[in-house]
């Protein structure tokens, strides 16, 4: 069976469920979805587990459900929880939701993640609103014969993060008092995190923050034409010359305290567009 017939078939099934063309879909990360998912109206949810073709997310704080339904006047798709190439997920398979989300009809897609942050002057529990990437991952989701009705062979990658919505969350964040850090996220295979070497590298390659995920989600947006933003919760510091064990149970709880913010700001980016 092809990509295509694959994630024709998931969305089929997620429409008989009673999703009806939702304009937004979200991509919430670690320790990230309680307090967004209580935000939606009159929510379908639907078990990753039930939709032909999707992965079953592994990672014990991924919840594995698809949500619909309505926020600040708006259909949304989000998944709570996320898949990851360290799981030993194919890249098809890592970014087949987004395929469906084009399929469903999805317009703006919003992405979160936690991340490790190597800029100094910001601190843990803080956000950042991913302005680039650089991808360091082994595999690329578009590698293979393209299919034409899916994007271009070649897609440009000079702006991947939409400007426009960029710029609407920037101007919320200054209008409501949020601080939002702006920077480079660099993406690497996982699951272990990074010595102090590596930490050094990837900040004098131009990285401010470091993360396990979102940069498949954020090529395949752009490749089937998506629009689309993302922002990191730095839930742990990254300084090489005093590098501290980290605690996965202590990023957790940092991601579930900053979530109330990011949650804030990304119902009133919904509520704007």
């Amino acid at each position: 069976m092809s990509v295509v017939e694959k994630y024709q078939e998931a969305a089929t099934f997620i429409k008989k469920q009673g999703v009806n063309e939702p304009s937004v879909g979200i991509i919430l990360g670690t320790g990230l979805g309680g307090q967004f998912i209580n935000q939606i109206k009159n929510p379908i949810e639907i078990d990753y587990k039930d939709i032909p073709h999707f992965p079953v997310s592994t990672v014990e704080f991924h919840k594995g459900k698809l949500v619909c339904g309505e926020v600040e006047g708006k259909l949304v798709l989000a998944m709570n929880g996320r898949f990851h190439y360290y799981e030993g997920y194919t890249m098809e398979q890592i970014t087949l939701p987004v395929r469906v989300m084009k399929e469903l009809g999805v317009k703006n897609l919003l992405i979160s993640n936690a991340a490790g942050s190597m800029n100094l002057n910001w601190k843990k529990g803080e956000l950042m609103l991913i302005d680039d990437h650089i991808n360091l991952q082994p595999d690329n989701p578009l590698r293979g014969a393209n299919v034409d009705e899916q994007g271009p062979r070649f897609p440009d990658m000079s702006a991947p993060y939409s400007k426009e919505l960029n710029a609407k969350l920037k101007e919320i964040a200054q209008r409501t008092g949020i601080k939002l850090n702006e920077g480079v996220y660099v993406c690497v295979m996982g699951p272990n995190l990074e010595t102090r070497a590596e930490y050094r590298f990837l900040n004098r390659i131009g990285a401010d923050a470091v993360g396990m995920s979102t940069v498949p989600e954020v090529i395949v947006a752009n490749h089937a034409g998506i629009p689309c933003c993302a922002v990191s919760v730095l839930t742990d510091d990254c300084d090489p010359d005093n590098l501290q064990p980290v605690n996965i149970q202590e990023i957790i709880a940092i991601a579930g305290k900053a979530e109330k913010t990011l949650t804030s700001l990304y119902c009133e980016l919904i509520r704007e567009l």
